[in-house]
């Protein structure tokens, strides 16, 4: 083998060893996850605090 090539394999070794990018992509779907947790909290209190002033408004109107 050349020493082109046995370089080539060692990094082509190293480039599928490493984790660092697999880490990157777990926490943002971690990130995406939350993320879409927030928005669903936030939609579901909006409705009821929506609900609750309108009923405020219609009661003292």
């Amino acid at each position: 083998m050349s020493k082109l090539s046995t370089s080539l394999a060692i990094r082509c070794k190293r480039f599928l060893a490493e984790e660092r990018g697999a880490t990157a992509i777990e926490y943002s779907f971690i990130a995406a996850a939350v993320a879409g947790g927030i928005v669903a909290v936030i939609t579901t209190m909006g409705t009821s605090v929506t609900e609750m002033w309108t009923l405020v408004t219609t009661t003292l109107g």
